[in-house]
């Protein structure tokens, strides 16, 4: 079977520039300020550049209708995989192929207009993810419905609240027909009872309409409930891929202190 998502040696740098003596603007008198300015003309203030890998030398093949977890601390690397997935960022070194469309679910907020009315919001994403008008007419009820947003759906999005603006979005990304959805972890906002309904929902659109879901999250349980197989990051690195309660295991024992750091 042809995998649905093959990332290859991928790897992303980012650069970190340090000024001595800190940026111009923070001089501590006029000459200091003007001699800096005299240096940074002349080419001679000295300035250091550092780098981190956010992610490196990632080998994956996610396959249709699988839904993958993948877990770590903070700055694992977990969002910038999701971001080069997305074509948000691009990779250093490597390539990931993705073989079809993508819906994603990243930050809170991600492809909504604030001034834009809940019920124009739903057209926006629909269009941002490719679907004709009325594809989008077509499931708009059912994107409604599963939100709850129906009484301040003319309402402008900048007067929902958190909870209110990632229940539609979910909604949104769940209900049209994206072949691959990727889920941050912002889910979490969410009150219990719509974290409980959007799981649900996850499991029931990769049996029925065989989707693939790459979900990343803190909520171990969430994770054993719905995936398989799982991958574990640490400093860019896969540390451990397989049966995902081997891996939660793995990373209680072995990083449980630190992902509250």
């Amino acid at each position: 079977m042809t995998s649905i998502i093959e990332v290859k040696n991928l790897s992303k740098r980012y650069w970190i520039s340090h000024e001595p003596g800190g940026s111009y603007a923070c001089a501590s008198s006029l000459q200091d300020d003007l001699t800096g300015l005299f240096l940074a003309l002349a080419g001679r203030r000295k300035k250091t550049k550092d780098h981190i890998w956010a992610l490196k030398d990632i080998n994956l093949s996610i396959e249709p209708g699988e839904i993958l977890g993948v877990i770590g601390h903070n700055g694992a690397g977990k969002s910038t995989l999701l971001k080069i997935l997305t074509r948000i960022t691009p990779p250093t070194e490597g390539q990931a192929t993705v073989r079809g469309r993508i819906g994603s679910l990243l930050e809170v907020g991600t492809g909504f207009h604030p001034e834009l009315t809940g019920r124009e919001n739903i057209f926006l994403n629909g269009a941002i993810l490719g679907m004709k008008r009325n594809e989008i007419r077509h499931k708009f009820d059912e994107i409604v419905d599963f939100s709850g947003v129906e009484k301040f759906l003319d309402t402008p999005l900048k007067r929902y609240s958190t909870g209110m603006g990632v229940r539609l979005a979910f909604s949104i990304a769940a209900n049209l027909t994206p072949e691959i959805l990727l889920i941050d972890e912002v889910l979490s906002v969410g009150d219990v009872e719509f974290q409980k309904k959007s799981y649900d929902k996850m499991e029931e659109v990769t049996q029925k309409s065989g989707r693939t879901i790459l979900f990343v999250g803190h909520n171990m349980q969430a994770i054993r409930d719905l995936c398989k197989r799982t991958v574990l990051l640490d400093r860019g690195q896969i540390v451990m891929a397989g049966p995902t309660q081997e891996v939660i295991n793995y990373y209680l024992s072995n990083y449980g202190a630190r992902k509250f750091k």
